[in-house]
């Protein structure tokens, strides 16, 4: 039974399940579907009472799946008008055919490709993964020195620099060869979180466990690192 109540200007809809439960239960699933359920002998305006008891917190949960919620990725056919994230930013793509050399470049707000064959999808994605290639070398390289500028007073020595895909890290680093290992997919990401993950590893190369000594720098260097790692963790990440 799906039933509404009104928690301020909010309706509040969930689906009530009759079952042998002492309590009236109240549960929200990520998908953001509500349930309650309670035994036959509970009213229904008992029920709706409840629901409307709670309703601070169920909104609160619904703002927090729909902030986490899993990115749905729609399959790339590289064609005008399709859109590509970059820094924070989400831009569209303008395809133009071309009989000199193909290439793409980021171009007054647009990522326009040239290609000789418009309908070869395989040649146009190997061209777009080429292109982020670029601009994580470029990009990660100038967000190493700016931070790098950060932590040469506390002997921190410049690391190479690698990239390579990663499922459950951002960044990650290797003393013994001085060495930071970067997630590919950090280029979506804007700049000021890209500082973030670098500045987090080259911290460890002073201080290689997450305890006061390493949080204490990081403070002192970046304040609203907090915010930089939430925007990755939350907003970032569902969109890899």
């Amino acid at each position: 039974m799906m039933l509404t109540v009104q928690y301020g200007d909010q309706p509040v809809t969930f689906e009530l399940i009759r079952k042998d439960v002492k309590h009236i239960n109240l549960t929200v699933q990520p998908d953001q579907h509500i349930f309650v359920s309670a035994n036959d002998e509970v009213d229904i305006e008992e029920i709706k009472a409840f629901v409307k008891s709670k309703g601070r917190w169920i909104l609160s949960k619904l703002n927090y799946f729909k902030r986490t919620a899993p990115y749905k990725k729609i399959p790339r056919e590289y064609v005008t008008g399709e859109t590509f994230r970059y820094l924070g930013r989400q831009y569209r793509l303008k395809v133009y055919e071309t009989v000199a050399e193909e290439y793409v470049r980021y171009y007054r707000g647009t990522i326009e490709m040239y290609v000789k064959v418009v309908e070869d999808f395989h040649g146009k994605e190997q061209l777009m993964i080429e292109w982020y290639e670029q601009r994580q070398e470029i990009v990660f390289q100038e967000s190493l020195s700016r931070m790098h500028e950060l932590v040469r007073i506390y002997d921190i020595a410049r690391p190479q620099l690698e990239t390579r895909k990663m499922k459950l890290r951002w960044g990650s680093y290797l003393p013994r060869g001085n060495k930071i290992i970067l997630n590919k997919d950090l280029i979506i990401a804007p700049r000021f979180c890209i500082d973030y993950v670098i500045l987090h590893e080259l911290l460890h190369f002073k201080y290689p466990d997450h305890d006061f000594n390493f949080f204490n720098l990081l403070q002192l260097l970046m304040p609203d690192w907090k915010e930089r790692k939430r925007i990755l963790d939350e907003e970032v990440a569902r969109k890899v």
